[in-house]
């Protein structure tokens, strides 16, 4: 059962640099803060960037 994330509000953390291909190709580096300000991502892809279910098939944030 995958987890619901809220898209607004939250703050996570960058577990590994990579570069968002849903906003530009904005680079988010290790530690950064995610959302950048002014993105407000869909749960679906906040989701998307905790599991292993992206292109780097591995957890690229989590919650702060």
């Amino acid at each position: 059962m995958m987890a619901t994330h809220r898209a607004s509000g939250c703050k996570y953390i960058v577990l590994a640099l990579f570069t968002d291909l849903q906003d530009g190709d904005h680079l988010y580096d290790v530690g950064d803060s995610y959302p950048r300000d002014g993105l407000k991502p869909s749960a679906e892809r906040i989701a998307e960037l905790m599991s292993s279910n992206n292109k780097q098939r591995k957890a690229l944030i989590k919650e702060a």
